[in-house]
This record gives C-alpha cells, structure tokens and sequence, in this order.
C-alpha cells in the first residue's frame, strides 16, 4: 500500500467519473422493480458472458449492477437493516427538489428519515441537492501546511485555485449571514 508520501509522486489517474455501484441482492427482480420505479433506472443487456443471475441498469450518466446472492440472509446488516446512520455506508444520488422527493417516497409508502431510506436489501441510499454544498479540493496544499496556517492563522500555500474558492466561500457566508 502507498503511503502519502509515495502517492503524491505519482500522476492523478485519467479518471472520469463514477460508473457504476454493484450490490449483492436477495431478489434480483424485487431489486430491479425498486430502482427502475422508485428511481427511473432502465434494465439494459448483460454482457453474454455474465453465467450469474443479475442485472444492469443504469440512468443519469451511472450504472446500478444487481447480482443475485441467495446466501445474503448470512449477512446480519442486510436483513436486519441498520438505522439511518449519514455517516454510515450509503449511495446518494443528486437531486433537484429534495422536499418534493420526500414527499413521493411517502407516498409510495416508504420510510423516510432525514433523506435517507433503505432499498429491499438494506442498502442505505441517500438523496441530496449538494450542489448548495461549495467543493473545495485540499489536494494541493499539503496536509502539514494545512495544519500550520490553520493553527497559526496565517495562509496556506496552496494554490490560485484553492485561494480563489476559498474566497468565495467566505463572501457566500457573508452574504447567508445578512
């Protein structure tokens, strides 16, 4: 395993994006059923080389791949789904109104905390409008820079583009605050 160090050495990989999540299912029709209705997945083709039973959607630019697992009743969190917990292992998917989505899942009879719910296998799926939610990289500025202007209020030497959305952030906050 790399450690910070060695990592930093090495170029970024030509990653693009998220595409795709697989999760072991009891069912994978009730599963299917689920993303497709309560999401707008569509079922596509499974490779012919595939011999499991499964399925692959996918929609808004990701993929879903469900794979049948009869044994899955050996695994206590997936029966017995644990309580909402933000911090724990979950899929979010971004959203455009996030009360107007509570507010479906309601009605389709599911129980909904916070944005949080569970899939029929125990999945803790979120739903969120992060796009409020400004993202600044820290990658730049190295973690012992970081420390040291934090606890000696002087700036970091991190970069334009870190500085810049720092700044913004902080005159958003201003403006939340008036």
């Amino acid at each position: 395993m790399l450690d910070s160090v060695e990592a930093n050495n090495f170029e970024a990989l030509p990653l693009l994006s998220l595409n795709h999540v697989s999760l072991l299912c009891r069912s994978v029709w009730d599963s299917v059923r689920f993303y497709e209705d309560v999401f707008g997945f569509v079922s596509i083709k499974l490779p012919s080389s595939f011999k499991f039973n499964g399925a692959w959607l996918y929609n808004y630019g990701i993929g879903i791949h469900l794979i049948e697992n009869p044994s899955i009743d050996d695994f206590d969190t997936i029966v017995e789904p644990r309580p909402i917990n933000p911090k724990d292992n979950h899929i979010s998917f971004q959203c455009t109104d996030v009360g107007l989505v509570m507010r479906r899942l309601q009605d389709m009879g599911m129980k909904v905390d916070q944005v949080f719910f569970h899939d029929p296998d125990g999945y803790m799926v979120e739903l969120c409008n992060c796009e409020n939610i400004p993202i600044i990289p820290l990658s730049s500025c190295s973690f012992k820079q970081r420390l040291s202007s934090f606890y000696k209020s002087a700036p970091a030497k991190c970069g334009f583009m870190e500085n810049a959305m720092m700044e913004s952030l902080s005159m958003e906050m201003l403006n939340i605050s008036f």
